[in-house]
C-alpha cells in the first residue's frame, strides 16, 4: 500500500484543508478586534492559552465558526473580510464539527 493511502494524516476528506484555512482566516479576523475577541472568549469559555494551543484544532475552529454564526452581523462581516460567503463559513463549521 502506498504511503499516501496508509498515512492517517491523509484520511481527511477533500474539503477539510479548505475548512481549516477558512477557520484560521476567521480566527484572525475575530481576534483583530479586542471587543469581539473578548466576546469569543466569554461565550465559548476558552482561555487565551487554550485558544493559542488549539488554533489548528478542528473543534476549536468549529467553535469559532459556531460563535460567528450565532451573530449574523459578524458572520457577514467576517465572510466579506476573508473573501468568502456566509454559506462557506457555515459549511466550514459543519466540516470541522
Amino acid at each position: 500500500m502506498p504511503f499516501a493511502e496508509s498515512n492517517p494524516a491523509n484520511s481527511r476528506g477533500p474539503g477539510d484543508d479548505a475548512s481549516l484555512v477558512t477557520g484560521l482566516k476567521a480566527l484572525a479576523w475575530t481576534l483583530d478586534d479586542p471587543a469581539r475577541a473578548r466576546r469569543l472568549l466569554d461565550l465559548t469559555g476558552l482561555t487565551p492559552d487554550a485558544l493559542r494551543a488549539g488554533a489548528t484544532d478542528p473543534a476549536i475552529l468549529g467553535a469559532l465558526l459556531d460563535f460567528l454564526s450565532g451573530h449574523e452581523p459578524d458572520l457577514v462581516a467576517c465572510a466579506e473580510a476573508i473573501g468568502a460567503t456566509p454559506t462557506e463559513l457555515i459549511r466550514a463549521r459543519e466540516a470541522l464539527s
